[in-house]
Parts: structure tokens; sequence; C-alpha cells
């Protein structure tokens, strides 16, 4: 179903989709003056692109490419991806910028450390609820960028990309572990059951990877993206393991995690030798492309990490209400 508005441009967005495409030109005059990185903007940019993933039940598929649709979808995204260029420090130095991404801060301060140390149930499962948006697309936006790849870069990312797809088994693709995941821990796996839940940090990052695979100038950027998430993901998975232990959670919640720590420390060399490495072989030019990635997954992944913590750290909710989150838990 439609997501919930939260602002002008996204009840443009879902206003128009309620009805029968039309060559009408969409009213794009609120878009100057909207948070870049808000929730207007994050829910938008979100509906638009799920256009070219599995769509809505009842919106005419029809909208997918209508000209005045996607003329008011480029300006928002010109909105986004300006903040996004803006929010980062650039440059052409992508090995520098892949070590950092190595180096594990003493004491970490992040999200799976305190889920690690002192998180309780309710909030992994709000943690469960924010990474859903992703989860469920999983590799989904990374497989478009590959056939705008060639050689060594396009064969070794698709070599990623199956293990990611489970290897050829659909019980073993991490989108579907994910859904046995949230099944496990008493939540819906239904696809974006939680959208209206979550604030707009973590539908940024999900829009980030969309609005990188969909332009074939951005080609760099995906892959700086997805080699810095597979980097990451592995001490990550590795902390979050280890609090399902201590919170005794079901098997299938930890399964999720344990199945990328092995899966993603191999995916790691492979994302910066074969694909990264190959394709400015093969197209230097790309290199502040490929920084730009790797940042702005950082940028987004930081704000989505302050909302987590900031509202746990006040006893609060990091949900958009505490009474929605227990509305979904029981529906």
């Amino acid at each position: 179903m439609l997501p919930e508005p939260r602002g002008p441009l996204s009840e443009v967005v879902v206003d128009a989709l309620r009805h029968r495409p039309s060559s009408s030109a969409l009213p794009a005059s609120a878009v100057a003056d909207a948070d870049p990185l808000g929730d207007d903007v994050a829910v938008a940019l979100h509906t638009l692109y799920e256009l070219h993933y599995r769509g809505f039940p009842d919106v005419d598929p029809e909208w997918e490419w209508n000209p005045e649709l996607l003329r008011f979808r480029a300006a928002v995204e010109r909105v986004f991806l300006d903040a996004l260029r803006s929010g980062v420090d650039g440059g052409a130095d992508v090995e520098g910028v892949l070590d950092e991404l190595l180096v594990e801060h003493v004491p970490g301060s992040g999200v799976s450390h305190h889920l690690r140390d002192e998180g309780d149930w309710d909030q992994m499962r709000e943690y469960f609820a924010h990474r859903s948006i992703y989860h469920h697309k999983e590799a989904d936006p990374h497989a478009w960028v590959i056939p705008r790849l060639r050689g060594q870069a396009k064969a070794s990312l698709v070599a990623v990309e199956f293990d990611e797809f489970g290897g050829g088994r659909g019980s073993r693709m991490h989108s579907q572990l994910y859904v046995d995941l949230l099944v496990a821990a008493g939540m819906s796996g239904e696809y974006l059951h939680y959208f209206d839940d979550v604030p707009a940090p973590a539908i940024a990052l999900v829009n980030m990877m969309s609005l990188f695979g969909l332009h074939r100038n951005l080609r760099g950027s995906l892959v700086g993206h997805f080699a810095a998430a597979e980097i990451t993901t592995a001490p990550s998975a590795r902390r979050m393991a280890a609090a399902l232990d201590r919170l005794e959670a079901p098997a299938a919640c930890t399964l999720f995690f344990t199945e990328h720590i092995e899966a993603d420390a191999v995916h790691e060399q492979i994302m910066r030798r074969d694909v990264i490495g190959d394709l400015l072989d093969r197209e230097p030019e790309l290199r502040e492309d490929v920084v730009f990635g790797v940042q702005a997954t950082e940028l987004l992944e930081a704000r989505l990490a302050d909302q987590l913590l900031s509202s746990w750290g006040s006893g609060e909710s990091s949900l958009r209400t505490r009474r929605r989150w227990l509305v979904s838990q029981n529906g």
C-alpha cells in the first residue's frame, strides 16, 4: 500500500499515484524549501523509486515511466544529491577512505556497540524495524550497476551478488533471512511493513542506493557504497551476533548476522581488488565518484546512528511514535 505522506512533496506523489497517469505537470514549487534529508523528501523519493522495484498493488504500472513524474523526481533528486555532496569532504583518495573503514576505534560508540553491551530487546527490535527498509531489498539496488560495468569488475560484482541472493537458493537470500529474523523476533516479515514507523535516516540510506543505481553517471558512487557496506558489515555483524547471544534471541535472528560475518569478509577483498581495482584501471576518472559513494554512506549511517542513540539515551523510542510501534507489533 502507498505510504503516509509526511509533507507537501510526498503528498503530491501519493496523491498522483492514486489516479491514472496523465500528462499534467506535478507541482514542484515546494522542492526548493524542503529539508533534503528530512522525512518529506525521504518518503517522496522512496515512493517514486519503489515504482522500479515491486510497485504498489493499486497503482497503475504506467506511472513508472511517466515523463511528468520522472521530471518531478529529478527535481527532488537534485536537492537530495546536493545535500549528500555538501555533507562530505570529497577527494580522490580511494585507498585512504577504504583503509579508514577498517580502523576499529576503541572504545567503540556505535549502535552495534550499544546493543552488544547494554541494549535491551525492545531497542533491538526497533533496530530491526529501521533496518528492514534496507534489508527487504538487500542487494536489489546494487544489481542496477551490473550492466554499467565491464570485464573483471562486472564478473566479480556479480559473484558478490550471487552470494547476496543466496547462491541460487531462495531460502538463503539475505532478504529472506531478514524476513526470517523479523518473524522469529515476533515482528511482521511483510515487505516494507515498518516503513511508516521509521524516520528519515533509515529511508535516506535506501534512497541513496536507488539514486546511485538508477543513474549510470553515478556507477562509481554505487560501487563505492557497495564496498563500504561490505567492509563495515563483518565487524558490525560480529557485535550484533554477540548482542543477540546476550539477549538469548531466537537462532533465526542470530543466523542473519553470522551469515554476514564470513561472507562479507571475503566480499571486502573482492570489492576492493577485483571490482574497484578493475573499474578504476579502466575508468580512472571515477575515483572521486567512488570516494563520494563511500563518504555518503558514512554520512547517512552516522545520521541513523545519531537518531537511534540519542533517542535511546533519552529513554525514548527511536521510531516515530511509541503508540504507532505498539500498534504495528500487534497488527
